[in-house]
């Protein structure tokens, strides 16, 4: 059976945790079948996810297993393109199992309100162009197509960046 999508809970855990561990490694499974490669190498340390400069959610069900995943982290200008009061959305992740049930929108959401609350007031995200429903989700959530590529892939043909003033 699967969950319904009001018994969810979000979560603030650390990067470091066992369930974040676990769905990044799933995550990176993912993207390795979408671009056959070692994943999204892109540095991240879970310090980068600790309030005030970020977060990292874990969506629950009602029986406490984790269905879902999404952190930012704040950026400023960089050599990597970044701008002062980026905060970088990373690691938006939904399991299979609970695809379809709006898990992915009420992540961005809290994530988005969050960063602002932080005083950031752009958020980023890269992402690439083997992922339509990713970008099916940010288009229709406010994100246009970013003037300048940033991060990691930003010379990489597929990579798309996207931008939401927050």
């Amino acid at each position: 059976m699967f969950p319904i999508a009001t018994s969810v809970h979000l979560r603030t855990v650390t990067f470091a945790h066992p369930h974040a561990i676990e769905l990044n490694d799933r995550v990176q499974l993912e993207y390795a079948e979408r671009y056959g490669d070692e994943g999204d190498v892109t540095f991240l340390d879970p310090s980068m996810f600790e309030p005030p400069r970020g977060r990292y959610l874990i969506a629950y069900d009602g029986s406490g297993t984790p269905l879902a995943t999404g952190g930012w982290r704040a950026m400023d200008e960089n050599d990597m393109g970044y701008a002062d009061g980026d905060a970088e959305l990373k690691r938006m992740y939904v399991t299979p199992q609970a695809r379809g049930l709006g898990l992915a929108r009420r992540i961005l959401a809290a994530l988005e309100d969050d960063a602002k609350a932080a005083g950031r007031t752009r958020m980023v995200l890269e992402t690439g162009t083997k992922q339509p429903e990713a970008i099916a989700l940010y288009t229709s959530s406010g994100y246009t197509l970013a003037p300048v590529k940033f991060g990691h892939y930003r010379f990489e043909n597929l990579s798309r960046c996207y931008v939401k003033a927050l």
